[in-house]
């Protein structure tokens, strides 16, 4: 089997809202340029995936994966994803993790395809559902996060968590009021956003301990290791890091090797892909840690991430951001939370799900090969 041709429909994703998940991550768009990545072969197997998500368009990573990840897989063969990922690594700087991750859960769509199985039964399937977790935006009043949690919880969700905008006495309010909304015992999470220095996160660290929070997550930069040590030196709560930077698998060495975390975090999308995230979820495995895999920016990301957690037994929870509208678009059936707060695994070939062809050609902005 050859690819004999790889092009990126680049349509248009409208009808959402603007919205803020924190300090460092703030849109005002209404609208956003996304990608379709096709991978064709000699065969008639093609895989697909998205680039791109509500708040970060596609078109400042299309034509790079146009220039430079599209002539290192022409007349390649799709299931020799390992070497085509190594070759594609080598050029992340160029091309941008992104347009690389798009390549490579493309490819792994091929493969499932090919062999009629779902990406997460060519991993090695673990299990068939796993609970969901609702991320909230960021509110504007403490009440409304509380009120949202309950919703969901009426809902059948099993746990909620938070992103905050800050500031920090202001962040501690809004767990209060969501702890109150929906009593002890239920699932809860913090996301910070990178957005504290050392003294603040241990305050609003301490705070969480005694409302019974699940995580903290990101409450530091992405870098500042040292204060991550000691700042999991004088917590009991479990810290979260790993998420960002956009990288690879060998930027989590120094955070094992530390000890400056109490989870791993990653995804298809910030990762360089189903290749990298399985890689990653096995290395925090082999430390007793889990892996717990970030949301995914658009749909099939989403799918994706939802196979490598089928694959794997160091996951708790799968993240659903809402609102949906800003983070769901492009499949006939996205994916959904049952009654009981489950995700379920898709079962058809490959990503398992139906693009929804029709309404991306009806918004189709260009063809890039």
């Amino acid at each position: 089997m050859k690819i004999t041709d790889v092009t990126l429909k680049m349509f248009l994703w409208d009808g959402f809202d603007p919205v803020v998940y924190g300090p460092t991550v703030r849109s005002t768009a209404t609208s956003s340029e996304m990608g379709l990545v096709e991978i064709s072969t000699d065969e008639g197997i093609s895989g697909y995936s998205f680039l791109g998500a509500s708040y970060s368009s596609a078109k400042a990573d299309a034509q790079r994966f146009v220039d430079v990840i599209r002539p290192l897989l022409i007349g390649e063969n799709p299931l020799e994803r390992e070497r085509l990922h190594k070759r594609m690594w080598a050029r992340h700087r160029a091309a941008t993790v992104r347009a690389l991750s798009a390549a490579d859960v493309a490819l792994w769509d091929l493969a499932g395809r090919a062999a009629n199985m779902p990406i997460h039964a060519l991993l090695g399937t673990y299990r068939h559902s796993i609970p969901a977790y609702i991320s909230s935006p960021a509110h504007s009043a403490p009440e409304h996060y509380g009120e949202e949690a309950l919703s969901w919880k009426e809902r059948g969700v099993t746990a909620y968590k938070l992103h905050v905008p800050s500031p920090w006495q202001c962040d501690i309010e809004a767990c209060r009021a969501v702890r109150r909304a929906v009593g002890e015992g239920y699932a809860l999470m913090l996301d910070a956003s990178w957005s504290y220095d050392y003294p603040t996160a241990l305050k609003v660290g301490r705070a969480l301990e005694e409302l019974g929070f699940l995580w903290y997550e990101d409450p530091l930069g992405e870098w500042e290791i040292p204060n991550y040590v000691k700042l999991k030196q004088k917590l009991d709560i479990p810290l979260m890091a790993t998420e960002l930077p956009f990288a690879g698998l060998e930027t989590y060495s120094v955070w094992l090797t530390a000890q400056a975390t109490d989870y791993l975090r990653g995804g298809v999308a910030f990762k360089g892909g189903i290749t990298n995230a399985i890689k990653t979820a096995h290395l925090a495995e082999a430390f007793g840690m889990n892996y717990e895999i970030h949301h995914g920016t658009n749909s099939i990301n989403n799918v994706a991430n939802l196979h490598v957690a089928m694959a794997i037994r160091n996951c708790d929870y799968f993240e659903v951001v809402v609102p949906e509208k800003n983070n769901k678009y492009g499949l006939v059936q996205d994916l959904e939370i049952d009654r009981n707060g489950l995700v379920h695994a898709p079962m058809g070939p490959g990503l398992g799900v139906e693009i929804d062809f029709a309404h991306i050609e009806r918004k189709k902005l260009a063809v890039l090969r």
